[in-house]
């Protein structure tokens, strides 16, 4: 599982350098800093939404939604089929988030380890 995690932050790292080469104007440290914030950003927000979702936050919205629904608009369904549907909770992909968690951790890291030499320097 590491070695996994480990060969995909290598990935995430060409990704930044790609982007770094490609997009910026002038190559020095702060512009690499930069477009790594941008990749670690992206991390960062997909774990947060992830963790919300894997707490149960939005379950009682999709229930409440699924239930007005089948209030409002009377399909002729006896069955009910919105009440056997899952929720957005359990629908969740725990070794997905296990992945993008140590993504974002590691990145974070590597772009606090370099502001610190950029600010040292």
């Amino acid at each position: 599982m590491f070695k996994n995690n480990w060969t995909f932050f290598l990935l995430n790292l060409v990704l930044t350098i790609l982007m770094f080469l490609l997009f910026s104007s002038s190559y020095n440290l702060l512009n690499f800093i930069n477009a790594l914030f941008y990749l670690s950003a992206f991390y960062l927000i997909t774990v947060l939404r992830m963790y919300t979702i894997k707490g149960g936050f939005f379950d009682g919205v999709t229930y409440g939604f699924r239930r007005f629904n089948s209030i409002m608009f009377k399909k002729n369904d006896y069955l009910e089929e919105w009440r056997e549907k899952p929720l957005p909770s359990e629908k969740f992909n725990a070794s997905f988030y296990q992945k993008c968690k140590f993504q974002a951790i590691s990145l974070l890291g590597l772009l606090i380890i370099l502001l610190i030499l950029y600010y040292t320097i």
